[in-house]
């Protein structure tokens, strides 16, 4: 049983991270519908998060934590600026048009932009040849047309008889708005893959995976604060009362951007930056459920058929990609490569 649960580790806590992030959609959701501004969100979140997870890092790796250069700081504030500053900001906007449904579905397609990434890059190979090579190629192109499915097809609405268990009235800024969420939404997925590709060359050099948590939350949340100031002039939307604001800020600082961050560093460590994005289905498919049942929020045919055509192409990689190792993890890389990511 040790075997077992030591071999399917990566996995079990990828499932984790799915839950966890299933909780943070919808609790988001229901702040910006409270009132909330999304960019204080991000800076809270990421304010919290540094305060939080500093002191381990400080102690728990002061042995092993490299010295930090200006040259690893730019690897750094780059890491931040698109996890943080345009994949957080561009993503948390977008749910005020849209819904957590929506943008958990078109999450799913990170995997597959960062597959094709990861090709350019030499950090993944495909053997066209062999069952495995074309299980991830088909595996990929398969949950894509779900993904697509999910965001241009509706069909009609499921009817749900049952009552909200959970009511918010949304405020007059949150407006459902499909058209203008969709391109938001999609270029916070570029973003996010790009950091995944990212964080594969800089834990090489940087292997502190705490310590690099830590240092991309606190240059975010410096990036976030000066864009969020600039575009907030209404102090009073950057208090916080005792409800679900700060509840949701403080989760989303030591879970969202702390805890949730760390073990995705550890598995992309072990198992490449493919095998992180792709179990983002299950939040998928975990969200829609949940605002289905308990806060009644319209789900569509589309989307249900879109939800089983993306589980069964993520299926299909994961067998593709099973005990491959990822080219990430060798002692060396072409100094090429570096260059690439680097400028």
């Amino acid at each position: 049983m040790g075997g077992v649960l030591e071999r399917f580790k990566p996995h079990i806590l990828m499932g984790l991270v799915q839950v966890g992030y299933t909780i943070l959609f919808l609790i988001t959701g229901a702040a910006f519908k409270h009132g909330m501004n999304p960019h204080v969100y991000i800076t809270y979140r990421q304010i919290i998060c540094t305060l939080v997870m500093f002191p381990f890092a400080y102690v728990l790796e002061r042995d092993v934590r490299p010295k930090l250069t200006a040259k690893m700081f730019g690897e750094i504030f780059l890491l931040a600026l698109l996890g943080v500053g345009l994949a957080l900001n561009l993503f948390f906007a977008s749910l005020t048009y849209t819904s957590p449904t929506f943008v958990t579905a078109m999450l799913n397609s990170v995997a597959s932009l960062t597959f094709v990434l990861a090709l350019l890059l030499r950090l993944e190979t495909v053997a066209l040849r062999q069952p495995k090579g074309l299980a991830k190629v088909f595996g990929t192109l398969i949950s894509l047309s779900g993904i697509m499915l999910m965001a241009f097809y509706k069909g009609s609405i499921i009817p749900n008889v049952s009552q909200p268990l959970v009511h918010i009235q949304p405020k007059a800024f949150i407006q459902q708005n499909w058209l203008k969420g969709s391109p938001i939404t999609i270029a916070s997925c570029v973003a996010l893959s790009l950091f995944y590709i990212l964080q594969t060359y800089t834990l090489m050099r940087y292997p502190a995976q705490l310590s690099l948590t830590t240092w991309i939350s606190a240059v975010g949340a410096v990036q976030t604060t000066v864009f969020t100031a600039t575009i907030v002039r209404d102090p009073g939307l950057w208090r916080l009362g005792f409800n679900i604001d700060l509840w949701t800020a403080i989760y989303g600082g030591i879970f969202g951007s702390g805890l949730i961050i760390y073990i995705q560093l550890w598995c992309n460590k072990e198992k490449g930056p493919v095998f992180v994005t792709v179990f983002s289905p299950l939040s998928t498919i975990l969200v829609a459920v949940i605002s289905f049942f308990i806060l009644s929020e319209k789900l569509y045919i589309g989307s249900v058929i879109g939800a089983v055509v993306v589980i069964v192409g993520t299926y299909l990689f994961l067998w593709g990609k099973e005990e491959q190792k990822p080219k990430a993890n060798k002692a060396q890389l072409p100094m090429t490569v570096h260059r690439q990511i680097l400028t």
